[in-house]
């Protein structure tokens, strides 16, 4: 198991803790920006190494340019997570974490669902195939 990866995955158990705790105390049906500042208050207190909005320098068949991605954390530059506060989790979303996962080369990648009853059915975690030996 390479060293990003375990890394992501300490990472990745306090996030999720962080999360329940938010979850726990504000409950479902609250905008996902009011999620995202209460996670980045619980991610502080829990002293994890959190960054939100970055800008990546992408390579296209030759041109490389810079772009600001709207990610909502990445951790420790090794896990990213995504939050949102939607009744159904669709296949756009995952792919949208994938694709950030790809252009940061993060092993592992969160989206947390605050919609829920609890985080444990709202989480998904994501995993990059060569990143995981």
């Amino acid at each position: 198991m390479n060293e990003r990866y375990k890394r992501a995955d300490f990472w990745s158990k306090i996030v999720i803790g962080a999360a329940m705790e938010v979850h726990k105390n504000k409950g479902p049906g609250l905008l996902e920006s009011i999620y995202e500042r209460c996670l980045c208050r619980e991610l502080e207190l829990r002293k994890v190494p959190a960054i939100g909005q970055m800008e990546v320098q992408i390579d296209y068949k030759g041109v490389v340019f810079r772009e600001s991605l709207k990610l909502d954390f990445y951790v420790d530059d090794c896990l990213l997570v995504e939050l949102k506060a939607v009744s159904t989790v669709l296949p756009i979303h995952k792919a949208q974490l994938f694709s950030y996962m790809k252009l940061l080369s993060a092993p592992i990648g969160l989206l947390i669902n605050f919609h829920g009853n609890t985080i444990k059915e709202g989480t998904h975690r994501l995993i990059l195939p060569e990143d995981r030996s």
